[in-house]
């Protein structure tokens, strides 16, 4: 399928694994120049290889999206090595799903500020080189009750809400925003992998 990303500048945050990797596969599969970021130095490493194996141009930094100034290098740095951004996806979550002070602090940094702060940077830049996409990943956990007042749940509805008023304030600059709110997603190591094994009644229920 060509869906005319072919020379694209995609930046992809939380790229390492589960949606994030299979986002970034797929668009250097259409030709898409990538960088991703993810916390966890050994697990990016072995992505971008992986990624690389096929010969695709990837590039890799690690950073967390909830530390402002790390993330900030991260663009910077993405930016320069692809030489602008066309695309932004902003993936990474921290999946905070509990209701203590850490788990609304950690959420509202990456959910929701990791879109922000990554949007600050990065319209200017779009603007000036005629436009651009920028895709945030929610959850269907935004739009309906699911397990319990969690962190994660409410900061992924407060990302649809930015993400809609976003789009309206720069269309007039040909840059789109869409958020897409994925269902369950199983993949080794990530929640529902784990829910799996230690909550199986709930598991086999979703």
């Amino acid at each position: 399928m060509d869906l005319g990303l072919s020379g694209k500048r995609a930046l992809v945050s939380g790229g390492s694994r589960g949606i994030g990797k299979a986002i970034a596969r797929r668009l250097l599969d259409e030709g898409a120049r990538v960088a991703i970021c993810a916390r966890n130095p050994d697990d990016l490493a072995a992505s971008v290889d992986d990624l690389q194996s096929v010969g695709c141009d990837v590039w890799g930094a690690a950073c967390d999206v909830g530390d402002k100034q790390g993330y900030e290098r991260w663009i910077a740095g993405a930016s320069d090595h692809l030489g602008g951004v066309d695309l932004f996806i902003a993936n990474a979550s921290a999946l905070a799903l509990g209701g203590e002070d850490a788990d609304w602090e950690s959420s509202f940094q990456v959910d929701l500020m990791g879109a922000v702060r990554a949007a600050n940077v990065l319209v200017p830049q779009m603007a000036a080189s005629g436009g651009g996409s920028m895709v945030f990943i929610s959850s269907v956990a935004a739009v309906e009750t699911f397990v319990g007042p969690t962190a994660y749940n409410a900061l992924k509805a407060a990302l649809l809400t930015y993400g809609k008023q976003l789009s309206q304030s720069v269309a007039a600059q040909n840059i789109r925003v869409n958020c897409v709110s994925p269902g369950a997603i199983e993949f080794p190591g990530g929640v529902w992998d784990h829910a799996r094994t230690e909550a199986p009644e709930f598991y086999q229920a979703t």
